[in-house]
Formats: C-alpha cells, sequence, structure tokens
C-alpha cells in the first residue's frame, strides 16, 4: 500500500498535473495548427506555386512491382513534400508560442518605479561633512 499512496502523492504533485495539462493543449493547439496549415495557408501558397500541393511532392526511387493486378512490391519514394509541410507546420507553432509568450511576459510586466532622489542630508551631517573637510586641509 506504500507505494501505491506514494505514485498517487507523486501523480497529484501541482508539476506532473501542470505538465499533463501543458501536453494536452499543446497537442490540441499542434492539430489546430495543422488544419490552418494544411487548410487554409497551403492552398493559396500552392495556387500561387501553380497548384503545387506540397504533401504530394516525392521522388520515386523504385517502381512498384506488379504481377497482374496484384502489387508485389511497394513503390519507394522519397516523400520531401510532406517535410516541407511539417517544417512549415513546426515554424508556425514555434512562432505561435513564441508570441504568446511575448504577450504573457508584456502583460507580467511590473512597472518599476523611477528610484526616488536621494534624501538632502540632515544639518548634522552637513556639518559633520565641513569638519571632516577642514581637518583634511589643515592635515596636509
Amino acid at each position: 500500500m506504500g507505494m501505491l499512496s506514494e505514485f498517487r502523492q507523486f501523480a497529484m504533485r501541482g508539476n506532473v498535473v501542470d505538465l499533463a495539462v501543458g501536453v494536452i493543449i499543446g497537442s490540441a493547439f499542434g492539430k489546430i495548427v495543422s488544419s490552418f496549415v494544411a487548410d487554409v495557408l497551403m492552398p493559396p501558397i500552392g495556387a500561387l506555386l501553380g497548384g503545387t500541393d506540397f504533401t504530394g511532392l516525392k521522388i520515386i526511387l523504385k517502381d512498384k512491382v506488379m504481377e497482374a493486378d496484384k502489387v508485389v512490391a511497394q513503390a519507394v519514394t522519397l516523400n520531401y513534400g510532406n517535410f516541407i509541410q511539417v517544417t512549415i507546420d513546426f515554424l508556425i507553432i514555434a512562432f505561435s508560442i513564441f508570441m504568446m509568450i511575448k504577450l504573457m511576459n508584456s502583460m507580467n510586466k511590473k512597472e518599476v518605479p523611477a528610484p526616488a532622489a536621494p534624501a538632502e542630508p540632515s544639518n548634522e551631517e552637513k556639518l559633520l561633512t565641513e569638519i571632516r573637510d577642514l581637518l583634511k586641509s589643515a592635515a596636509k
């Protein structure tokens, strides 16, 4: 029973729960960004580039082998278009997170009040300073 209660204590710590929530929200955010890139951003870019769909870009290294109507061996392809798509997704996600953190940091900035001017020395301090200066000049 000791290990179970220890695990429960570990799992219910604030950091673990916060991390779990962050992973879930991050996963959902990733899906939103992937949809944005695939469904909103890439079609106009593809249209500008002559109807190119990045995910379909590939280099065929070896054609598929067929016997009659059956595929004996699948084609070997280098899917560089999919890599381009994932890279664009990453850049957009990274930029979005950067902007979100920048916004949060600007909201958390506390205005530091300007340092107050030092208080003017009291009459006693002025008198002591004059005596010190006179003693220094007399010693020379």
